[in-house]
């Protein structure tokens, strides 16, 4: 797997300058951060809580200001990247996350770390698509492509488990700052060697073929929602700022549709919903992202501020459940194979739905193994089955030309499902927490138990969703020669030298 270093081929065409090794540690060390940024916030929320004063609608902002960035812009990254040069996007989005860890990790008040967290969401959305495209577009044979995207996935479980590990040693440790300045220094390194390593960008393209306005107006569109949304737990469904902000929703979602179906080159050509597949498997993604994000950050705050848990005590806690959602989405790389996406999701959601009816059942004093680690080793096994053939269904029947947006789509439909989903339930806990006249530990842990109900009813409206699949014919067995598996990488040389590492 190692390639010349120089920066041209015999032909004169540009091809890796280092060992393909390289970019693949790069790419698997990107994806491995960005995915860490997710989950290492939030055992951290206490210590914020403590000393900014952050109520529980502006904590779950910490986790959603990321979110809604990261989703909004993951579309446009895409096409920046296209148009002007996977290594000039990624390394700008790099320098953005860096800087953006750094202003959080000083910051002073509760804005300044929010829109630090807006920000880190940006970078990380130029990031992402970078992560992927070193991979598919490096020359190398495919099985050797194949291990890499094999190390690349795991590379995103490892960073969700080290997430809540790291977070809670950071946070016990040096405080709850360093969540956030620990990406100061893995982000200077990866700069270093990422601009050492990759091969200079393409010329810059047109400026008119990327649909700034409807990456803008579609962002914000989220985040007035998500406000709307989570604001109404404090003022009300009916106070004027919660009714603006879901207006204000309505009509910048409203412009994000007209730009898209005006502009010369619009980010989501709305045609492409036409195709079935593709439409189901973004609403079942979008629930999934709720589902996930919702059990890590009300467990967190369940365990440290219910159970007296410390933040390292509960980052640990959630491993296992990482660490099953990892094994089972390896797993399911060869099921998908056999029984196609359809029985995998349907079986999926009914597993993570049982886990996630067990979980409702928590109590004010606990005992871990029942209520915590069996119930979300079970929802995990459920939820790890249903990430690849999600994105299999999304594939279905899309010609080449729009794999690239279908994968965009659904990534982008988990990072918002996730942060509208955490929105409305944060609002549904604390609305239920203060209407049952309970004690104050009892009422929270009553509006716990809501939120679980609520996303184990999600997990089963996921069932009939992925029962709307058309079946899929069996696939034809794989050749005895991995090199064959896919003749237009097997050979480095079929590689267009053109957009290697660009």
């Amino acid at each position: 797997m190692t390639t010349p270093k120089s920066a041209e081929s015999p032909t004169g065409a540009p091809t890796l300058r280092v060992p393909v090794w390289v970019i693949i540690a790069i790419a698997c060390t990107a994806q491995f951060v960005l995915v860490m940024n997710t989950t290492i916030v939030n055992v951290a929320l206490p210590g914020i809580h403590e000393e900014f004063g952050l109520s529980v609608d502006g904590q779950q902002w910490v986790i959603n200001g990321y979110l809604v960035t990261f989703g909004g812009f993951l579309l446009l990254a895409s096409r920046a990247g296209d148009l002007f040069g996977q290594k000039r996007v990624f390394l700008t989005g790099l320098v953005i996350f860096t800087l953006a860890g750094l202003a959080g990790g000083l910051a002073q008040n509760s804005e300044w770390l929010l829109v630090a967290r807006f920000v880190q969401g940006l970078g990380a959305a130029a990031m992402t698509p970078a992560t992927i495209s070193l991979i598919i577009t490096s020359p190398m044979a495919a099985h050797h492509r194949t291990r890499a995207l094999a190390l690349w996935s795991a590379a995103a479980s490892i960073g969700g488990a080290a997430g809540l590990v790291l977070g809670g040693v950071l946070t016990s440790a040096l405080g709850w700052r360093y969540v956030l300045l620990i990406n100061v220094p893995i982000g200077i390194v990866l700069f270093v060697v990422a601009s050492i390593s990759l091969l200079p960008a393409a010329a810059v393209s047109n400026w008119r073929r990327l649909d700034v306005p409807g990456a803008v107006t579609a962002t914000l569109g989220v985040v007035a929602l998500v406000y709307g949304l989570s604001a109404a737990s404090s003022k009300g469904w009916g106070s004027a700022n919660v009714i603006a902000a879901l207006l204000a929703a309505v009509v910048l979602l409203t412009a994000f549709v007209v730009i898209e179906t005006r502009t010369a080159a619009p980010l989501v050509p709305l045609s492409i919903f036409r195709h079935r597949p593709l439409t189901i498997a973004n609403i079942l993604f979008a629930g999934l992202g709720v589902t996930l994000t919702a059990v890590v950050y009300f467990l967190s705050l369940y365990e440290e501020q219910v159970l007296g848990y410390s933040a390292v005590r509960t980052g640990l806690s959630l491993v296992p459940m990482t660490v099953m959602t990892a094994i089972g989405a390896i797993a399911s790389q060869r099921l998908v194979a056999r029984f196609g996406p359809r029985l995998l999701l349907i079986v999926g959601s009914v597993v993570s739905a049982g886990g996630l009816a067990w979980l409702s059942r928590i109590p004010v004093h606990s005992d871990y193994a029942i209520y915590v680690l069996g119930p979300t080793l079970v929802a995990g096994a459920g939820m790890s089955l249903m990430f690849v053939p999600i994105v299999a269904a999304a594939t279905i029947g899309i010609d080449h030309q729009h794999a690239g947006l279908a994968s965009g789509l659904v990534n982008m439909s988990r990072q918002v499902g996730g942060a509208i989903g955490l929105a409305l339930l944060v609002t549904v806990a604390a609305t239920t927490a203060t209407h049952t006249g309970l004690s104050a530990a009892d009422g929270i842990v009553h509006g716990y138990r809501t939120v679980f109900v609520i996303i184990a009813a999600v997990s089963l409206v996921l069932t009939l969703v992925a029962a709307l699949l058309p079946a899929t014919p069996k696939p034809v067995p794989a050749q005895a020669n991995p090199e064959q598996t896919n003749p237009q990488q097997s050979d480095p040389e079929q590689a267009d030298p053109d957009r290697v590492a660009n």
